[in-house]
């Protein structure tokens, strides 16, 4: 019953905003997602430190502006994933906007398939979305959620634009096909991982656990590995979906060192990127969770 009852109030809420304005929808939910964080005192106490351990150097009240645009950023989101089903070609650029798109058609010409290195900034899952739009649908790994009713109704508007899941259970097959055909995989790469799936490299100048599979995956298919992520731009009222060079892989013949090496590259670029962006990233996540084997937990 209570897996129903949770599926049922999705459903209600991706409804609901889905049918206001756009401009209503994302105040609404901004507004839902700051009362919502106000009865969550740990994700609270996990943004503080986060904030304070990427940046130390910042007072109070530079740190607290920042959560408050987390806050509001997440909200914003809420309400174009539940807008997914009136967005189209023709109506996207009213939303989202291509810019340094040459890079990613760089990366594609390569022939080798493109890994879309992304990370939870800014509305993440309209990146994927909009770019389906604009002609590039993609392969995401998709991690299911705890309610199987809930997890389809999400999947189902991630793929109306014409995105695919890869599941956990058929992921390393599947992707490698995928590549093979020169598609394209998004891939969040910005969450804390287990030591059996990752390495310690450093994040904020701190050791976080980070999965190794995008480098393992690149090392082996020669895929390019390009950084995408869509950030709001105030200036213009717009998201913009930026795109980055590719990463040059680096090659020693030593595989597990260059595994570390380029897996430590990545996780530098996904720093610059939150860097530039602050506000937009998902800061009430137990980044830092995964220690080193002695160290203290942090949280």
């Amino acid at each position: 019953m209570k897996k129903w009852l949770e599926y049922a109030a999705v459903w209600a809420i991706l409804k609901m905003l889905g049918a206001l304005p756009r401009g209503v929808a994302r105040r609404f939910a901004a507004l839902g997602a700051r009362l919502l964080y106000a009865m969550q005192p740990k994700l609270r106490r996990t943004a503080e430190f986060n904030m304070h351990l990427a940046f130390p150097e910042w007072d109070a009240e530079r740190r607290n502006t920042a959560i408050r645009g987390m806050v509001r950023n997440l909200g914003w989101m809420a309400a174009e994933f539940a807008l997914f089903p009136k967005y189209t070609r023709e109506n996207v650029e009213d939303v989202v906007i291509l810019d340094g798109h040459e890079n990613f058609l760089n990366g594609q010409r390569r022939g080798k398939g493109v890994l879309y290195l992304t990370g939870h900034i800014g509305a993440w899952e309209l990146s994927s979305f909009a770019h389906a739009l604009y002609g590039f649908p993609l392969h995401y790994m998709a991690r299911p959620l705890d309610n199987a009713r809930v997890d389809a109704l999400v999947n189902r508007y991630r793929c109306l634009s014409g995105n695919r899941p890869i599941f956990k259970n058929e992921s390393a097959r599947t992707l490698l096909k995928i590549l093979k055909e020169a598609g394209t995989v998004g891939i969040l790469a910005d969450q804390n991982s287990m030591p059996e799936e990752g390495v310690f490299v450093d994040f904020f100048g701190k050791s976080a656990c980070t999965t190794t599979g995008i480098a393992r995956v690149a090392l082996h298919t020669d895929a390019a590995v390009v950084p995408g992520y869509a950030y709001w731009d105030g200036a213009i009222g717009k998201y913009r979906l930026r795109f980055e060079p590719a990463a040059e892989l680096v090659r020693t013949g030593d595989t597990e060192q260059d595994v570390f090496v380029n897996t430590q590259k990545f996780a530098k670029v996904i720093e610059e990127i939150i860097r530039k962006h602050p506000e937009q990233w998902v800061w009430v996540h137990g980044r830092w969770k995964t220690r080193p084997k002695g160290e203290a937990e942090l949280y």
